[in-house]
Parts: structure tokens; sequence; C-alpha cells
């Protein structure tokens, strides 16, 4: 079929727990898509979700947060990334 792309089938083991909780989950091929699809959407752009910034990486983080800080947002608590130089923020904060 011309223009149709083929899928890649990819497997992977559950335990007993997670294979109970996903019980009664209509189609959980497109659950676990879906939801594979949303952790990539909110996955860390330096380490890609491993929580570990490479050599490289740190040095740059480290030039680059010689203006700027992390900060808990006092209205929602969340963390975020402040320019040091940008005193008119459009975020609460």
């Amino acid at each position: 079929m011309p223009g149709k792309k083929k899928q890649e089938i990819i497997t992977f083991k559950v335990d007993d727990n997670l294979s109970n909780a996903m019980q009664g989950i209509e189609n959980r091929s497109e659950f676990i898509r879906s939801a594979i699809l949303s952790a990539l959407d909110s996955t860390c752009p330096l380490c890609k979700g491993t929580g570990i910034l490479t050599t490289e990486q740190y040095r740059h983080w480290d030039f680059f947060s010689q203006n700027h800080s992390i900060e808990e947002c006092r209205t929602c608590h969340a963390f975020h990334l402040v320019c040091d130089s940008n005193i008119n923020n459009k975020y609460h904060t």
C-alpha cells in the first residue's frame, strides 16, 4: 500500500501489579501509545529523561546558570527558570 507507514512492534514486560491495573482498558495499545507520547512531551530537553547531565551539558548549564536561577512560584508552587536580567517576569511568581 503506497503512502502507508510501516508500524514497528515494540514489546515489553510488566509486573503483575501493572498487568492487573490495566485490566479492563479496552484498547491497551492506544493507551500505552498515548502515555508514552505524553511522557515524551514532558521530558527534560537537556537530559532527555535520564536525570543526569553529561559533562558537556553540565558545562553549558553551569554557564547558563550564572545569569539564571530556579525558583518556586508562590502561586502554583511549580519550579521554573528565571532570567536574572528579566525584571518584568510576565508569569506569576
